[in-house]
């Protein structure tokens, strides 16, 4: 498919709002992650449900790793490097 072609734009442009959105929720699970084991350490809460609770970011975080490398890596795959013929032209811009 040639690269003008809507189509591949818009998939380009989903799979990085996707990046984005992962890595979001990754970096926010990771300081959930750690404000609850800093509770953990710090307060030890007695409550029944708190074993079970604390945990959960840190799952949240592996899981979301995982898929932010897989669709960072889809991305990555999805770019395409210029044409031979613009890179001389782009050399000549920049200088």
């Amino acid at each position: 498919m040639p690269a003008s072609c809507p189509t591949r734009n818009h998939h380009q442009d989903r799979l990085t709002l996707a990046v984005r959105w992962i890595g979001r929720l990754l970096c926010w699970s990771l300081a959930a992650g750690m404000t609850t084991a800093a509770t953990e350490l710090l307060l030890t809460p007695e409550v029944g449900w708190w074993p079970a609770l604390w945990p959960l970011p840190w799952y949240l975080t592996c899981s979301t790793a995982l898929a932010w490398a897989i669709l960072r890596a889809r991305e990555k795959t999805a770019q395409h490097p210029p044409d031979e013929d613009t890179l001389p032209e782009q050399w000549s811009q920049a200088a």
